[in-house]
């Protein structure tokens, strides 16, 4: 069965605050859309077709680990955002000031983490093992489950992601990301 784009859990233009709704209408019809219809034309008649996104993820290199990684990094980072405010679930909220003292010093270190993730790529907090968390950076079209990790939230630092709304500001950018986690999903994630 040949990947399809995701259907957005909000309204593109839920976030004038945050992002618009043109910036939405490229980065989830235009941009994700390719790396969709790229990652079927690679997957068609090879022995990856009909495996899922995650799968060609842990095993595909080259173009196709590009193309379904970039889909499957996208896909998740648009349910890492909601438009209505959420709180930080109780057991979650613990596990972030267990690992880095309270949930500001957490933003501080991830907005920091981003900002300077030279280039493109991703920033993520992810699970590193029981009750511990890390943040990481990555490039391009990396992804922590490659290296045995748990992806619990992730941030777009692509310049496509931002540029049309906040242009070279990136740490503009992440200070409003932070302001419209989902964290219900962030906690979700939790293994």
């Amino acid at each position: 069965m040949a990947f399809t784009l995701p259907q957005l859990e909000y309204a593109p233009a839920a976030f004038p605050a945050f992002i618009s709704e043109k910036t939405f209408s490229f980065h989830h019809g235009k941009h994700l859309q390719t790396y969709i219809d790229t990652t079927n034309k690679l997957v068609a008649g090879s022995d990856y077709e009909g495996k899922s996104l995650e799968e060609i993820v842990m095993t595909a290199s080259g173009p196709l680990f590009n193309n379904a990684a970039q889909a499957w990094n996208h896909e998740f980072y648009f349910k890492c955002i909601s438009p209505e405010k959420k709180e930080i679930p109780a057991a979650l909220k613990a596990l972030i000031e267990q690992n880095f003292n309270s949930v500001e010093e957490f933003k501080e270190k991830f907005i920091a983490s981003a900002v300077g993730n030279f280039g493109s790529g991703w920033t993520w907090l992810m699970q590193t093992g029981p009750n511990k968390l890390k943040i990481m950076n990555t490039s391009n079209a990396g992804n922590p489950m490659v290296d045995g990790f748990t992806p619990l939230l992730t941030v777009d630092v692509w310049e496509h992601a931002y540029y049309l709304d906040f242009q070279n500001r990136r740490a503009d950018y992440l200070k409003a990301f932070m302001e419209y986690v989902n964290w219900d999903f962030v906690a979700a994630n939790l293994k």
